[in-house]
């Protein structure tokens, strides 16, 4: 049987944007909720042979592969693609009209041929297939329309984080699938973003995305190596030019290397739009630095502190920095007595959960005195390696829940991008783009003294490296 679906919708954005977001048909992903997944096969900017792998959801979990091939660019115009699955296929013809300016109308048809349907039974399935266009045609034009304000802390959120089990349960992949929002279509042009921890995980997917929007990158990070490859797959994903990333070496356990990469920025930029503080590790075994630090407090809160305090000449008032923490932090406190693990039996998940927190309370000091828009965010339960590694126990008990890295990414993304976040300075925890209580437990909440002494002791030790 073959059957066509059309629908229009008109959105308040330029045609540029609109084609810049579409030309990679990946981005589908994030607009049609009738798609799992979506992956660009074909390595650089898309042109006419680009191929990508499209998962489509089925009942019962089940996904259907479709390869889908770009037959035409015509910028900004008109995208035509080619897809194929087992015992159906697509034809799709995206076309683009500029009313105004800033508006757009967008045609989007689809012919479909279902091989396995009989055009007897083909009352049966069309209802279905025009209401799967419907959705499609409302999450693209909701993924083009930016949001007012950003969402308010709703009383589910508030009484899923008392509760603990339910907003746990929400940091697996079903809560990300059950977002209404997952699109990330503000072109990021002309934006410089540093980011650490940019090899691999969350911080990788990150990158990837970030360069898809057109922004340039400063990856830090300790392993040249590493580096160089993170630029190749990055430059893959997202065919962004050699000039749009530069690498900067730094082991960040180091607060003196910390110091060195700050250094070479100032140098090297005259601003900084964005900062994301998302280098992180988790150690098995407790160990001292070279400075004499442990090793979790110096990466996961002394490093991205004393960067984020060297940076400031070249924030502005509109620049963004987002500290990636942790969910881990729920359970844990500070304790000031010993800060370092010393005296008590050392727990790598306690010392970074821990670290993690410091860090939270640290950016909400910030956000009060310095300059730029302060950002925390925790990813949930999301299979990078560095959790592979670090909790090998956990990652498999939970690796049919678990949220892959570009899920994870997805609020730090985000937080980058989005434009009802001008201005915005109310201090929160977001997750999943909503805001959550940080403070659940009893005995994890820090009072005025113990968070003033962290503050004090903090300003101290990093003093010789500023």
């Amino acid at each position: 049987m073959k059957y066509t679906l059309n629908e229009q919708i008109v959105v308040d954005r330029p045609i540029a944007d609109c084609f810049a977001y579409l030309k990679d048909f990946a981005t589908i992903e994030q607009w049609d909720p009738g798609v799992y997944r979506s992956r660009k096969l074909t390595p650089g900017i898309p042109k006419a042979g680009t191929e990508y792998e499209i998962l489509l959801k089925l009942p019962a979990n089940k996904q259907a592969p479709m390869l889908y091939t770009q037959l035409a660019i015509d910028e900004p115009h008109q995208l035509v693609l080619q897809g194929v699955g087992d015992n159906f296929g697509a034809l799709d013809t995206i076309s683009f009209k500029a009313i105004t300016a800033g508006s757009t109308m967008i045609d989007y048809r689809a012919e479909l041929d279902l091989d396995w349907l009989s055009p007897s039974f083909a009352w049966t399935v069309k209802p279905l297939l025009n209401r799967l266009g419907k959705k499609a045609a409302n999450g693209l034009k909701q993924a083009l329309t930016t949001p007012s304000k950003p969402t308010g802390r709703t009383l589910k959120d508030s009484i899923s984080d008392r509760l603990i089990l339910p907003a746990a349960l929400s940091f697996g992949k079903r809560g990300y699938l059950s977002l209404s929002r997952k699109s990330h279509s503000t072109r990021m042009d002309g934006k410089v973003v540093a980011i650490t921890g940019p090899t691999a995980g969350l911080g990788l997917a990150a990158a990837c995305e970030l360069a898809r929007l057109g922004a340039t990158l400063l990856l830090i990070g300790r392993d040249e190596q590493k580096l160089n490859s993170a630029a190749k797959e990055i430059q893959d994903f997202s065919g962004c030019p050699d000039e749009a990333l530069r690498i900067i070496s730094a082991d960040l356990s180091s607060l003196g290397a910390t110091a060195d990469a700050a250094k070479q920025i100032l140098k090297e930029q005259p601003h900084l739009d964005i900062l994301i503080n998302n280098a992180g590790a988790l150690f098995a075994e407790r160990e001292d630095t070279e400075e004499g630090f442990e090793r979790a407090l110096a990466v996961n809160f002394l490093a991205p502190v004393l960067l984020s305090k060297l940076l400031q000449p070249v924030f502005e008032k509109d620049s963004r920095i987002i500290n990636v923490v942790s969910g881990g932090l729920y359970f844990q406190g500070l304790n000031i007595n010993d800060l370092q693990f010393r005296d008590e039996n050392y727990d790598g998940s306690k010392a970074y959960a821990r670290a993690k927190r410091a860090l939270l309370y640290l950016s909400r000091d910030f956000a009060e005195t310095a300059t730029g828009c302060y950002h925390t965010m925790h990813p949930g339960w999301a299979a990078t390696p560095g959790v592979a590694k670090s909790l090998p126990a956990f990652n498999k008990a939970l690796q049919n829940y678990m949220r892959d890295s570009r899920m994870g990414a997805d609020t730090i993304v985000w937080l980058a991008t989005a434009p009802e976040l001008d201005g915005y300075t109310a201090q929160q925890l977001w997750f999943d783009r909503h805001p959550h209580t940080s403070d659940v437990l009893p005995g994890t909440k820090s009072s005025l003294a113990e968070l003033q002494w962290l503050k004090n002791w903090t300003a101290t030790t990093l003093a010789q490296y500023e």
